[in-house]
């Protein structure tokens, strides 16, 4: 398939990504469906997505005009069938687990068209742990996006069995929404900004669980030095401290890894409490006015 055929953008879950995803195609002109297992998770998400827009416009990033546009070219499903109709490029958005994102691949694969170009915009996975699964390995690659709010990279990255001419349409389909593709050669965890990233987080992670230093004093040291409005423990709330247990945790397990079980053990204290992050109102920290934007954070005490 060439970049100019795509005209209908299948996206698979309704959550953080799946809304970004969605709304950056529709704004550039593609009609868009929402694919998730229930319309109760579809409709939540779908206003989250209408708030992102207006954080757009205000923002300068696009028009009044160009949103509105945008949210009545999404449709939502719970209906595979229906999701799956004339469906031209799919970007997958669901947790980060292998076995599930193959599942429902494998199940996309028989309905969608045989020339759709399957996509994945996992954080951390290879696509070669479910190319198979998939069933058109020769059109499938990882796409991965970051915060659209922040940025306009976006990852691009093939498993030894996708074709050159997948790469290149994927390529040109990111200029096309208006991102800055990184191109990766070889397969790489975490491409190139989340493989340092996990780094940043894996050593907060560690002093932390290790109790070397309280959590705000290890965002403030990174903060105070590098001048940055976040620390880590800040980043992880944004991400979702659920996003970044279960990944932690994933590799963590397939590496027996003892430090990394121990910072998943701590990570999932967290969770267990329903602590999020931001998008649950309370993670390292509460929101919406966490003790890190203030302006005594970063301030002598008296």
């Amino acid at each position: 398939m060439k970049v100019e055929d795509i005209k209908k953008v299948l996206i698979l879950g309704g959550g953080t990504m799946g809304q970004q995803t969605a709304l950056i195609c529709a704004i550039h002109g593609y009609d868009v469906v929402m694919y998730d297992i229930s319309m109760e998770i579809l409709e939540k998400g779908f206003e989250r997505l209408k708030k992102n827009s207006i954080r757009l416009v205000k923002s300068g990033q696009c028009t009044q005009e160009a949103a509105e546009s945008a949210i009545k070219r999404i449709m939502l499903t719970e209906k595979a069938e229906i999701a799956a109709d004339n469906i031209d490029f799919v970007i997958e958005s669901v947790p980060e687990d292998p076995a599930l994102k193959g599942q429902i691949f494998g199940m996309f694969h028989k309905l969608c068209k045989p020339e759709a170009i399957f996509t994945t915009n996992t954080s951390t996975l290879l696509p070669s742990m479910f190319a198979k699964a998939v069933g058109r390995p020769e059109k499938f690659c990882a796409f991965h996006f970051h915060d659209i709010s922040m940025t306009k990279i976006v990852d691009v990255m093939p498993h030894p069995e996708t074709s050159p001419e997948t790469v290149q349409t994927v390529k040109e389909f990111a200029y096309k929404i208006g991102q800055i593709p990184i191109m990766l050669h070889t397969e790489n965890n975490g491409y190139v900004f989340n493989n340092m990233l996990m780094a940043y987080m894996e050593a907060a992670l560690t002093l932390a669980a290790r109790k070397i230093a309280s959590i705000e004093d290890i965002d403030r040291a990174w903060m105070g030095i590098l001048h940055t409005p976040l620390g880590p423990f800040g980043t992880m709330d944004s991400i979702g401290v659920d996003i970044v247990w279960k990944v932690t945790d994933f590799w963590a397990q397939k590496r027996q890894d003892k430090k990394a079980l121990a910072n998943a053990a701590f990570l999932k204290e967290y969770v267990e409490q329903g602590r999020l992050g931001i998008k649950t109102g309370k993670g390292f920290y509460d929101y919406p006015n966490p003790s890190y934007a203030e302006k005594n954070f970063l301030e002598p005490a008296n």
